[in-house]
């Protein structure tokens, strides 16, 4: 058996593995780059592999950075099965076009400057049609069962309790007349998600390939993230302003509508409830059309709540309904958020603001110190969430640099994914232990925490992988082969010459902006004074680098 790295090494996006074994070739997801820029760009390249070799598909679960490159696969001739959960198949339905969607705004923004400078367009990586047409692949599948591609290789998916539909994936493999077991674990959810059930543990493994995105770090416990959510909230609002909540249309905003359901049953003192009446009377808006659609496929999947969950809803509690709660579908009704000047709750997508709706709830709402800023999920490096997590006095959104001004808090303890402490309790948990972990889905300083984790509690052996690394998995390991990375992701000499690229857009499109709108009749002189200023200092910045 040889397993490739392809995505997903060393970064927390772009999961893709390719297995060969038993006579097969297949993947184990097809995920989207996303972040930086330059991480972006390897969405355009061609794929790592012969795609008329592969002979089947495993999808872990729907997020984007797993499957968002599965339409750009069928686009370039893949038309074989993808098998996946049916909550997943549901999900990717609403979630694929979304995404071909946004790949072709941002290819008519990309198009508009290369006709600027005379060069020819270029197509988005694939379109919201090619998205619809890719779902036809996919064969729904039910948690723990066994499912017989051929003699030699059988799987199952399992609960991964990361998101609805989301999988531990078990692949028995055989070769020479010896089976051998490789698990997948996709995205590891924490043990106390709201909505969805613990992560399965599985008995045992020869190898385990599993994420590692906390890796170094412990979340909060969920009776402190549910007193600390209402505090922000209630003195936001008291002070008159909204609170934004950049959220994953799918996964965290269902999460968030439990908790603001539940959140009343947690205490009863008097200051509690003082409190939780504000919350209870202020509205709160799912501004995602994307979002509202997951929502409803959550209600169609009920069947994979947890216990408690199903018990709410029996009772006629529905945990993603309650008074208060409004869906806004259209962009007129999104754009009227903005106006309005009753204090709100505002949950908008995407999750770390790259785009969709929430840029504009940000551009209306950031600078003013009486808003709150709540993020509740991961922010990966160089997405504009990171940048305000980590204390970015400006930002810079359509075109205009905004100053920070709200207050911006992050309750960890909301992610999706496991925390240091239930990663090693998925490998504790094996009746017979992995005879090697691959850690993989992280970011390299939380790998070799967590690596040494293992290592000095298990004694198991743990490799990182590195981009087109191929392991031979046999008794032992070996690295039998590793692409020329410096060839295919440029070298730092020609991402400098990149950067100088983009710069010269951006001050092409500067230029635009001030011409078009900030230098009309109307505008004051104190500004022109400012912007003015500004100029100089950039005029400096470029001097300085000449020098």
């Amino acid at each position: 058996m040889k397993v490739t790295f392809l995505g997903a090494t060393k970064m927390v996006t772009g999961s893709n593995f390719l297995v060969e074994g038993g006579g097969k070739k297949f993947l184990v997801d097809c995920g989207l780059y996303q972040g930086q820029s330059k991480i972006e760009e390897r969405n355009n390249d061609e794929f790592d592999f012969d795609i008329n070799e592969i002979d089947f598909m495993l999808l872990t679960h729907a997020h984007i950075d797993h499957s968002g490159r599965i339409p750009k696969l069928y686009l370039e001739g893949y038309n074989k099965p993808i098998y996946a959960t049916k909550a997943t198949c549901d999900l990717c339905s609403i979630m694929l076009p979304d995404s071909g969607h946004i790949q072709q705004m941002e290819s008519e923004w990309k198009n508009k400057k290369r006709e600027r400078r005379g060069e020819k367009p270029l197509p988005p990586i694939y379109t919201a049609e090619d998205a619809i047409n890719s779902i036809k692949l996919f064969n729904p599948v039910s948690y723990d069962e066994i499912i017989q591609i051929d003699e030699n290789i059988q799987l199952r998916f399992n609960d991964a309790g990361h998101m609805l539909g989301s999988s531990i994936i078990e692949i028995w493999i055989t070769e020479d007349g010896e089976k051998k077991k490789i698990v997948f674990t996709g995205d590891l959810g924490n043990n106390d998600i709201p909505l969805l059930s613990s992560p399965t543990m599985i008995e045992k493994a020869d190898y385990l390939v599993m994420e590692s995105t906390y890796g170094n770090r412990l979340h909060m416990k969920n009776e402190n993230k549910a007193e600390l959510f209402l505090d922000i909230v209630y003195e936001t609002i008291k002070k008159g302003g909204n609170v934004i909540i950049p959220s994953f249309a799918v996964g965290r905003t269902q999460e968030i509508l439990y908790e603001l359901n539940s959140i009343k049953e947690k205490r009863d003192d008097k200051e509690f409830v003082k409190k939780y009446e504000v919350l209870m009377h202020t509205p709160v808006f799912v501004d995602s059309p994307l979002a509202i659609s997951a929502t409803e496929i959550f209600k169609e999947n009920d069947n994979l709540f947890d216990e408690e969950t199903k018990q709410r809803i029996e009772s006629g509690d529905n945990p993603l309904e309650f008074p208060g709660l409004q869906f806004t579908k259209t962009p007129e009704e999104s754009m009227s958020l903005n106006e309005s000047k009753i204090p709100s709750i505002i949950i908008s997508a995407s999750g770390m603001c790259e785009v969709g709706r929430i840029k504009h709830h940000l551009k209306h709402n950031i600078w003013n110190p009486i808003n709150t800023v709540l993020f509740v999920g991961y922010q990966a490096p160089g997405t504009l969430g990171r940048k305000i997590v980590e204390g970015a006095k400006t930002i810079k959104l359509f075109g205009e640099e905004i100053s920070v001004n709200a207050r911006i808090e992050y309750i960890e303890g909301y992610s999706g994914h496991a925390d240091q402490e239930w990663l090693l309790n998925f490998v504790y948990s094996f009746y017979e232990k992995p005879k090697h972990i691959f850690l993989v889905h992280g970011e390299e300083d939380s790998q070799m925490v967590l690596k040494q984790k293992i290592i000095e509690n298990t004694s198991i052996p743990v490799t990182i992988p590195e981009y087109g690394e191929t392991y031979q998995i046999d008794d032992s390991i070996k690295l039998t082969s590793k692409m020329n990375i410096s060839k295919k992701y440029r070298p730092l000499r020609l991402e400098v010459l990149e950067r100088m690229e983009t710069l010269k857009e951006e001050v092409e499109d500067m230029t635009y902006i001030i011409k078009k709108d900030r230098l009309s009749e109307d505008t004051k002189d104190e500004e022109l004074i400012n912007l003015n200023q500004k100029i100089k200092d950039l005029e400096k910045m470029i001097v300085d680098i000449l020098e």
